[in-house]
């Protein structure tokens, strides 16, 4: 079977909790969560000696990701005794440091956060696990190159306005009437059918954005 195209993102390497390196000097695993984890992760068939025992953590400001079918998941792994067993799940990626025309294979490295009691991350950043680059100060951006139909990132005001722009005329020709029968679940139905794209954002969002088109497209009193 032939490899996928990749999709390529930029993201923005930020500070971690320092825990999975084992840099934070008030965790209780002084060695790295990485280090004490690998060879549990070797016994469930997921080899991570080719990276090194801590993770970069790249931010994509504004977005968020779908992740689904990983390469590897682990579920309920027992590797401390100081919390219940925690499900991870592993994407195979490719990273591309700064200055660098060559990528380096890395692993998307997500712990399930409702099997996870702490340090949760923000929906637009992912841990990656990665071979030694040498020193990345935060701030720096790296290429992320990832299978689109696995792992899709979401950028909500950019698909926020390009729904108000496929409401336009719909909404300009049957003012008050399209919003009959607009609740979650029925938008839903009729967005999958005309534009399942937008069925990415949350209810909160579909029903924001329904809002400004009825303010900025129906006649006023």
């Amino acid at each position: 079977m032939a490899e996928p195209l990749l999709c390529w993102w930029e993201g923005v390497l930020v500070a971690g909790h320092g825990v999975a390196s084992g840099r934070a000097t008030a965790s209780p695993y002084p060695a790295g969560t990485i280090a004490l984890q690998t060879p549990y992760f070797a016994a469930a068939g997921v080899d991570l000696s080719p990276y090194q025992p801590a993770t970069l953590n790249l931010a994509f400001p504004g977005g968020r990701w779908r992740l689904g079918d990983p390469d590897h998941r682990v579920p309920q792994l027992r590797w401390t005794d100081r919390h219940p067993p925690e499900t991870f799940s592993f994407w195979r990626c490719q990273l591309r440091p700064p200055g660098e025309v060559d990528a380096v294979a890395a692993l998307i490295y997500y712990p399930h956060p409702e099997t996870k009691r702490a340090h949760h991350q923000p929906d637009g950043l992912l841990e990656l696990l990665a071979p030694p680059l040498g020193p990345l100060p935060p701030g720096c951006r790296l290429a992320l190159g990832v299978d689109p139909r696995r792992c899709r990132l979401i950028q909500p005001a950019r698909l926020r306005a390009r729904l108000l722009e496929f409401l336009k005329f719909r909404v300009l020709a049957a003012q008050d009437g399209f919003f009959h029968d607009s609740d979650p679940p029925a938008l839903r139905g009729w967005l999958g059918q005309h534009w399942p794209e937008a069925c990415e954002l949350t209810d909160d969002e579909l029903l924001a954005t329904l809002e400004q088109a009825r303010q900025l497209y129906t006649e006023g009193p």
